[in-house]
């Protein structure tokens, strides 16, 4: 049962912003070559002296660490230690990075020609700055950055430079080191360089993990990586990934360091570079190779027009304040340190919840331009919308999301017609204004040749809809809460305060892998989101129920309308495996196998929901459905098949759907 209180924390709205420099006005007005030839002197930790990286190979080679490692292969494999040493020295120099100034000077004049170029301003938040300052001279420090674009690690290198801050080392994918001539540039940059996945081999994870906590406890450079693993072809966060962030941790945990900084960095685009690219990959389209020669080709975006950047370095956040009532260190004193341990489940448990809150950090800072809120709007009205009423609901729509707290960067004293015409002009590849009604574009260029197949109009259509979804996205964890309350009190069986919960409850669970919810923080979250309904006149709160006011009728419609995409888009996948998924479907097979049945829905008029096409949203809907034990993989003949309980998968199909209310007993199962 959900708690009577309701959300109750500073409102969100009223929360003191910072003020943003622009980074790129001083670079229009004077000397490239003198800035990347500018006299850089950082800042260090406790003013030690860095070390080099060859020094620094030496150090991890050396560890007691990764020799106890070597040792445990050398057994388990039957191969000489001097042999598992050499494979540990080839991993090692295959990995590791070897920062020169020389490099780094380069990049400064190239990125500053680039940025001048793609870019109106890149605006950085001052007081976040003076605060990495201070936190990089006092701790270890690591930088996590969201990831919705490539130059997301090349913008935070030239921003640091830029404030004459301890460049970072960065990891990177090893996708990058097959780019000739820049992999070794980016490597001599600060990038380190790490396999995707490397399962259960101990001697790679043993160099990798010493190599990070060597950094670390030596404060040789801010460590800077990725939360969420990847870049995020949606725009939404995606779920965290927990290995490197409990590396970075270890050290801590091992009383090796007195305290770490986790520095949540929140970097907003006006307009991504990749915005069609993404929507490809998601339909199918494989992702390009990494090559200096694509590098090359992408030249032609420096003639286009990708608006403002914000970068938002958020409140250091202590490892040791988190982990205050929650860690026992003392269990890393029972056994010596050198040797690998297994997290147990309550460090497991910690980390996990530092990663999400982490992640709702990055989200709660970042800045929000007028386009997010229009394509919000244009997705729900596919057919178009008049371009007067299309201003009209835009400024609604501002106070709504103000509301609710978004960190809203809207131009001061304009009106909204101007504000949304220049939005339109800006994503003039997303949109076509005919007749003062605008409607999204169709993914091809205009003036293109005529679709030759219903598929690919289609397919063109779905490009649109989906780089436009992308921006929608962006202002998706303002709306979250509120949304998931509204469609529970549709689809509740009583207007009661319980079943609205339960109801609620459902919805977060089926949707935990589609956005970023807090494990064990429902009920702050429904709280939140009534909070935000009542805030803003949406409902009231009676002494049982939850009613619906006068005025709230449009606020539900819309926010319900945010969430209706997923909820179309997972009944399709339930359709699917209750329909036409045949015995022994590999999880290979499925992605594909469910595109091709929701385009035949969509081409039969049956289904006008684009967003079932994305391989995103139906990966997402497969592990809600494992995870419900509606599904279930099993593995024959060396194959792992999915297993389907079809009773199951269309009640889930039909609580999505409204049919049928979500009932406590199944939420007590689940």
């Amino acid at each position: 049962m959900a708690s009577k209180a309701l959300y109750s924390q500073r409102d969100p709205a009223l929360k003191k912003r910072d003020d943003f420099e622009d980074i790129l006005d001083e670079r229009r007005n004077s000397s490239d070559l003198r800035y990347a030839l500018k006299c850089y002197t950082p800042v260090l930790y406790k003013g030690m002296t860095p070390c080099k990286a060859s020094t620094l190979k030496t150090i991890v080679l050396q560890s007691e660490q990764l020799r106890y490692v070597i040792n445990q292969v050398s057994k388990e494999t039957g191969e000489a230690a001097d042999i598992v040493q050499d494979e540990a020295v080839a991993i090692l120099d295959e990995m590791a990075h070897r920062l020169q100034l020389s490099t780094v000077r380069f990049f400064a004049f190239a990125l500053c020609k680039a940025f001048k170029t793609l870019f109106r301003s890149v605006r950085v938040n001052e007081e976040g700055i003076q605060r990495l300052q201070q936190a990089i001279q006092e701790h270890p420090v690591v930088l996590l950055p969201s990831h919705r674009s490539y130059i997301d690690f090349l913008m935070m290198s030239y921003v640091l430079y830029t404030y004459d801050l301890a460049l970072p080392v960065i990891a990177a994918g090893m996708d990058f080191l097959g780019m000739k001539v820049i992999g070794e540039m980016l490597r001599m940059s600060g990038a380190f360089f790490i396999r995707r996945s490397f399962g259960g081999d101990k001697l790679y994870w043993a160099v990798f993990s010493e190599y990070v906590k060597t950094m670390l406890r030596n404060g040789y450079a801010p460590i800077e990586f990725f939360l969420e693993g990847t870049r995020s072809r949606t725009c939404k966060s995606l779920t965290p990934k927990l290995g490197l962030l409990n590396i970075v941790m270890e050290p801590f945990f091992k009383g090796e360091v007195f305290d770490v900084s986790l520095v949540p960095i929140s970097i907003s685009y006006e307009r991504v570079l990749e915005e069609t690219l993404y929507a490809r990959e998601l339909l199918g389209v494989p992702k390009p190779k990494e090559s200096t020669s694509g590098l090359l080709k992408a030249r032609r975006i420096l003639s286009e027009d990708y608006g403002s950047i914000h970068v938002y370095f958020g409140q250091p956040v202590s490892v040791r304040s988190l982990a205050q009532g929650k860690i026992n260190r003392s269990q890393y004193n029972l056994i010596p340190r050198f040797i690998p341990r297994k997290s147990d489940k309550d460090t497991q448990c910690f980390v996990n919840d530092a990663a999400y809150t982490l992640v709702r950090r990055q989200e709660e800072n970042m800045v929000l331009r007028p386009w997010v809120l229009m394509a919000a709007l244009l997705v729900q009205n596919p057919d178009g919308m008049d371009l007067a009423l299309l201003a009209e609901r835009t400024a609604w729509l501002r106070g709504l999301a103000r509301a609710c707290g978004a960190f809203l960067d809207w131009p001061d004293q304009a009106p909204v017609g101007k504000v949304v015409s220049s939005s339109l002009a800006l994503h003039h590849g997303l949109v076509r204004v005919t007749g003062g009604r605008v409607r999204l574009a169709e993914g091809a260029a205009e003036g293109a040749q005529e679709p030759a197949s219903p598929e690919e109009a289609l397919f063109n259509r779905a490009v649109g809809a989906l780089s436009c979804a992308s921006y929608r996205n962006q202002v998706l964890h303002v709306f979250l809460r509120p949304a998931l309350a509204a469609v529970a009190l549709e689809t509740a069986a009583t207007p009661r305060n319980d079943d609205v919960y339960s109801s609620f409850l459902y919805l977060r669970n089926v949707f935990s892998n589609e956005f970023i919810l807090c494990p064990g923080a429902a009920v702050q979250d429904f709280e939140e989101g009534c909070y935000l309904l009542l805030k803003c006149g949406a409902v009231q709160m009676l002494k049982q129920d939850i009613a619906v006011t006068e005025r709230g009728q449009p606020i539900l419609s819309f926010l319900s309308g945010m969430l209706e995409p997923f909820l179309q888009g997972y009944q399709v996948v339930c359709r699917y495996f209750c329909e036409e998924a045949s015995e022994g479907l590999t999880e290979k097979q499925y992605i594909p196998a469910v595109r091709s049945f929701a385009v035949k829905r969509i081409l039969s008029d049956g289904l006008k929901c684009y967003e079932a096409l994305s391989s995103d949203l139906q990966k997402n809907a497969l592990a809600a459905l494992l995870r419900m034990n509606a599904l279930r993989k099993v593995k024959a003949a060396d194959q792992v098949t999915l297993k389907v309980n079809k009773m199951a998968v269309k009640t889930v199909e039909d609580t999505l759907g409204g049919k049928v209310p979500a009932q406590k007993p199944v939420l007590a199962r689940l």
